[in-house]
Formats: structure tokens, C-alpha cells, sequence
């Protein structure tokens, strides 16, 4: 089993859910987060004043899939995500060791 771990641009989030949904995605979990890369933030001019954005608002995905799913996760997430434009965001796989559905006490792949 994978854990995938993605940080994407807010307004594309419906996209990539859809787009994960059509390949057998059935569940994941998705938090708001703040953060910053290569760009380390940017600038922006509000009323007249130019202040700093050190932290870039992005959705942060989690999603556990069987090994055989899991490139296929990844190459979807970015494919739909992208934009071509600094910040498009980034992708981490680990390898996860275990699963638990706690309503049913199924572990492994059946508890996906």
C-alpha cells in the first residue's frame, strides 16, 4: 500500500477529486494548509501599501491506495493540478505498512 500526500491549488480541488473518483479513488482526506516553496511567498500591493506573503494557502490531499493504484494516483493528480505557473504544488509517496477501518476491523488493502 502508498500514502499519497499532495499539496495543490485551492480552486482545483472539485477537479482533482472528480478526476480520482473516475479512477477508483474511494476516499481521502483533505486539510487547508499554508506554505511556501521555491517562490518562498510573494509580494502584493492592497490599498496602496505593498505588504508580504510569506505563506501560499494550498489544500493538502491524503490518500492511501493499493500499490497497484498508486501511479496512476499520482500521474492524475498531476495531470489535473497543472498549470503550468509557479506553486502548482507538490507530490510524496511513502510506503504504509498498515490499515485499520475501525467500523469493521478490516486491515490491509480491505481496509482501503
Amino acid at each position: 500500500m502508498k500514502y499519497v500526500i499532495a499539496a495543490i491549488k485551492p480552486y482545483k480541488l472539485d477537479e482533482v477529486r472528480e478526476a480520482l473518483t473516475a479512477i477508483g479513488v474511494r476516499g481521502m482526506m483533505v486539510s487547508e494548509i499554508k506554505g511556501f516553496g521555491t517562490q518562498s511567498g510573494h509580494t502584493e500591493i492592497y490599498r496602496g501599501a505593498e505588504y508580504a506573503v510569506n505563506f501560499v494557502p494550498k489544500i493538502k490531499l491524503e490518500i492511501a491506495v493499493a500499490d497497484a493504484l498508486a501511479e496512476d494516483v499520482v500521474a492524475t493528480i498531476a495531470r489535473v493540478s497543472k498549470t503550468g505557473k509557479i506553486g502548482d504544488g507538490k507530490v510524496f509517496v511513502l510506503d504504509l505498512k498498515d490499515a485499520m477501518r475501525v467500523r469493521t476491523g478490516e486491515t490491509g488493502e480491505d481496509a482501503l
